[in-house]
């Protein structure tokens, strides 16, 4: 695509720019910035719907007590129980425990505050679920 058609559409970034590569006059490749195009806005707007569901579907799981809290915060943060256990140095089966609330209320303390410097909250929020649901995503 050459420069002067990368596509200016309104986006979900806001004051943001997305950087793409286009083509300069002289045939060379360039980052140009750009406020986004329609159809993958569409495609943001559906994925973030999604994840907005997924969330709520594990937020309903939590409240009727069939999952921890910190599935909510996994969901919320777009994580598997693979990746989580990376960031936290464990093993894939020990987060799947933990997702369970029984095993959620045993934790350790240092484990506790290892999940939530993870997820950048409290070690009290990690435990917890917040009164009302979360506002949606980061998009308007």
């Amino acid at each position: 695509m050459r420069r002067k058609d990368v596509p200016q559409d309104q986006a979900l970034f806001g004051e943001w720019k997305e950087v793409i590569y286009a083509v300069d006059d002289d045939g060379r490749y360039i980052l140009v910035p750009s406020a986004g195009w329609e159809p993958a806005n569409i495609v943001n707007h559906m994925a973030w719907d999604s994840i907005e569901a997924e969330v709520g579907a594990v937020l309903a799981k939590v409240r009727a007590g069939v999952l921890s809290p910190l599935a909510y915060h996994m969901a919320r943060h777009q994580m598997d129980p693979g990746l989580l256990a990376g960031y936290a140095g464990l093993f894939r089966w020990q987060v799947r425990r933990h997702m369970k609330p029984a095993a959620f209320r045993r934790i350790s303390t240092a484990l506790a505050d290892r999940y939530a410097a993870i997820f950048r909250i409290t070690p009290e929020e990690l435990m917890e679920m917040p009164e009302c649901d979360p506002p949606a995503g980061t998009r308007k």
